[in-house]
């Protein structure tokens, strides 16, 4: 409807234009020449010969701008606005000329401006006025058409254009706005309804594989502790038998154990880039869970504990477990003596002091400890990826709580500071 009503009046525009340049020629054509008014002129300046002056030609209305001379070309009398200077640029102008008589003889001449030269000048400047008036406007709508076109017709086509773009790249989250002017309601209606579905179906498989890593991850690692003590319970059998075929089985036991610890280690390492998105749920829980959670891994009595303060405490039970079996096993791998478990209240937290009595940790390798993979210099000859105190480290950090460590000269001290209920 707004298509048929701009090209209506481009046409009306059109047609008034020329209609106006005919008006302005019709207006503007040449005036005839007025043989009775010439007469009065000359007969006036016959008769008042010698005698002229303004007031002489007062009742004679002539349109024509007219001069008269004597004859030795003086100028005599001139309407005014008349642009006479001699006879020769009037000659060419094609002024009329007509002789003045005084007693029987010429006296001088009237010289009438021919205006066909000023006529045509006045034409040609109001057909361009009136021209470049109409052009302008047609210009002036055109341009608001050209707006309007964009605006109904190709921005819609540009969204589309960005909106497409962006799925491709995956950003599904900027919707497409649409108008109610939009001659392409429902295309772009469609199309952004698919950019919902592609961006519901992009999240369902985020939060399908989310989970299933997050259950490999957390598997995964709490397979290794029951692992780990298997290998242990394994190693302290071998120390205690001396029957060889109980021996062989031990080792059969042993081995088969570092096979599973190694195959978790790999599952484990496939979805290590997915460890942020674990779910911790931290929730107030009595001091006394820790003591549960130290006896878990107390599997060969090397753990001496000291008594917890009565607390309530914030943390999720699952991975706090997590977090001690991880620095636990690492005292038993890396230390190879008893563990010492201390603890406090200290500004707002409850504080786990675990204390080897292994050789340590050089002062320059102290600040990397908690680096993804890294494995310190006394790790020669024993299997492990790096990861322990990297995940103890996220873990406790996600509950609020802090951990650190540092070098004793008899040991090596791990401190667990988790946040007051």
């Amino acid at each position: 409807m707004k298509v048929k009503f701009i090209i209506f009046t481009i046409t009306v525009v059109f047609i008034t234009g020329i209609l106006l340049s005919v008006i302005v020629i019709r207006n503007n054509s040449m005036e005839e020449v007025d043989l009775a008014a010439i007469n009065d002129v000359i007969k006036t300046a016959e008769n008042n010969w010698g005698q002229i002056s303004e007031e002489t030609f007062r009742t004679i209305d002539l349109k024509q701008p007219f001069t008269i001379i004597d004859v030795m070309e003086n100028e005599i009398y001139q309407t005014p606005e008349n642009p006479y200077i001699d006879n020769h640029e009037s000659i060419k102008n094609r002024d009329i000329f007509i002789d003045l008589k005084n007693h029987n003889e010429v006296a001088g001449k009237l010289i009438i401006r021919n205006q066909e030269q000023e006529n045509v000048e006045k034409l040609k400047s109001e057909l361009i006025l009136s021209i470049s008036f109409i052009l302008g406007l047609l210009l002036i709508m055109s341009v608001f058409y050209m707006i309007y076109l964009h605006r109904t017709l190709l921005k819609p086509f540009e969204q589309l254009q960005g909106i497409a773009a962006n799925v491709a790249r995956g950003n599904f989250n900027i919707p497409l706005n649409m108008k109610k002017n939009n001659y392409f309601g429902a295309f772009t209606e469609s199309f952004d309804l698919l950019r919902e579905e592609l961006d519901a179906a992009r999240k369902r498989e985020y939060e399908s594989n989310r989970s299933k890593k997050e259950l490999v991850a957390a598997i995964s690692h709490d397979i290794k502790t029951p692992v780990a003590s298997i290998k242990a319970v394994s190693e302290l059998m071998l120390l205690q038998t001396k029957d060889d075929k109980v021996i062989r089985q031990v080792n059969t036991i042993y081995s088969k154990a570092e096979q599973i610890d190694l195959l978790i280690t790999d599952m484990f390492h496939a979805t290590l880039k997915e460890l942020e998105q674990l779910k911790i749920t931290v929730t107030e829980e009595s001091s006394e869970v820790l003591v549960n959670m130290i006896e878990h891994v107390n599997y060969d009595q090397q753990i001496l504990c000291a008594p917890i303060p009565q607390c309530m405490i914030e943390m999720d039970t699952l991975r706090m477990q997590q977090v001690i079996d991880n620095i636990i096993s690492n005292s038993y791998k890396y230390a190879g003596t008893k563990v010492t478990i201390q603890s406090e209240i200290h500004q707002g937290f409850l504080e786990l002091h675990i204390i080897d009595y292994g050789p340590g940790m050089s002062e320059e390798e102290l600040p990397l400890v908690f680096n993804k993979y890294y494995r310190g210099k006394n790790v020669s000859g024993k299997n492990g990826s790096g990861l322990g105190l990297y995940i103890s480290k996220y873990l406790i950090e996600k509950m609020c709580g802090q951990i650190h460590c540092y070098d004793r000269k008899d040991g090596f001290t791990v401190v667990l500071k988790i946040k007051l209920a």
